[in-house]
């Protein structure tokens, strides 16, 4: 019987439809050449969808609980309020499908250039996970005297040990399968009572992993260590802000936010896991060709080894890679070719059955091997 997964596809906004459409090229790829089947269910959501029709994430929640993955694309466009797509949407999926861990693999592929003079890929290969539903992200917060010189605004953050303990156990079992060193990265010296906790949970939980080297590094540091010595991390584990922010200095770090990557993991099964590029919807550049979909594809790669495609997952990763090495740049024109042909190269190598597998020796499945207890 053929393999079968229940896909949900967010194409969103912007340059979201278009590096979408890529990514499903190269999943029809890849279900030709490894045998099996998704069922694809496409749902309109962004700024189009809630201006035509005022709904958010609440209308289409229903619809999506049942499937067994989402491929995103972007969101977020100019004629709609800044946080009304971010905070109605995205967050509240991730809040409500419980999505708690953020994995952004930072890796330099080989052939793909880095601003940092004299990075190679085996200098550059971490992952950073990102507690995904609490935080500064909360979205708790009030304004008095608003439009006056009197005006006060406090914003929260809520840190719970409950949600930092699965996503702190998460990481070091992520790193019990790499290289066995655990970096928490936080401002313990300002904010002191969330990172106290933090400490805490990380070194109580450690104790169940001793073989796992445990690191601890402040987000200002963090932003000095990862450019110029990106060898000295593993998994760094962090939270909902932090990780916000030394993310998009990795993606600069991997060569920019056209190759970076992520998954949005529900961790015990009740939901579904979400995969999308870090990019934004770059409204400038949609229905240019100019965007690389990289990202994208590479976020399928992620969706393809946590619905237990491992073969198909390297392929996918592999023929990128080699795509992305070819390319005379990685994003505008200068990338000498569009998006919808970056797409149909990529697809074309994984169908053929010609992605270079040496390219990628460490899969981007890695980053999902501890997913389930069960898979150590």
């Amino acid at each position: 019987m053929t393999r079968s997964h229940s896909i949900a596809v967010l194409p969103g906004d912007g340059i979201g439809p278009e590096v979408v459409s890529c990514a499903l090229e190269v999943l029809d790829a890849a279900e030709q050449r490894f045998g099996f089947a998704t069922e694809r269910s496409e749902f309109s959501a962004g700024a189009g969808h809630y201006l035509a029709t005022g709904e958010l994430f609440d209308a289409v929640e229903p619809r999506l609980r049942d499937r067994d993955a989402i491929l995103f694309g972007s969101m977020g466009d100019p004629r709609v309020t800044p946080g009304v797509l971010e905070r109605g949407f995205i967050l509240e999926m991730r809040q409500r499908f419980q999505q708690a861990a953020n994995v952004r693999p930072v890796r330099l592929y080989p052939g793909v250039p880095s601003p940092i003079a004299g990075l190679t890929p085996e200098r550059c290969e971490m992952v950073i996970v990102r507690e995904n539903t609490e935080g500064a992200y909360v979205g708790r917060g009030s304004t008095v005297h608003a439009g006056t010189p009197h005006a006060v605004a406090m914003q929260e953050s809520l840190n719970t040990r409950a949600g930092i303990e699965r996503v702190v156990d998460f990481s070091f079992r992520l790193a019990l399968g790499r290289r066995r060193r655990l970096t928490l990265c936080h401002k313990t010296n300002i904010l002191v009572a969330a990172g106290q906790l933090w400490q805490q949970v990380v070194a109580e939980v450690g104790e169940r992993y001793p073989e796992v080297e445990v690191d601890y590094v402040h987000v200002d540091a963090m932003c000095f260590h990862l450019p110029l010595a990106p060898e000295r991390f593993d998994v760094v584990v962090t939270d909902n802000l932090f990780g916000d922010i030394i993310t998009d200095l990795g993606a600069v770090i991997q060569g920019g936010l056209g190759v970076a990557t992520s998954a949005n993991l529900n961790l015990d099964g009740s939901a579904p896991s979400m995969f999308e590029a870090i990019h934004g919807s770059a409204p400038d550049i949609a229905g240019t060709g100019r965007a690389n979909p990289a990202g994208a594809i590479l976020s399928l790669a992620l969706m393809l080894g946590h619905l237990g495609e491992g073969d198909a997952a390297r392929a996918v990763e592999a023929a990128t890679v080699e795509v992305l090495g070819g390319l005379p740049a990685l994003s505008g024109a200068e990338m000498g070719l569009s998006t919808p042909q970056i797409g149909t190269r990529i697809a074309q190598i994984v169908r053929e059955g010609r992605a270079d597998a040496s390219l990628v020796p460490d899969s981007l499945l890695g980053v999902l091997a501890s997913l389930e207890p069960s898979r150590l």
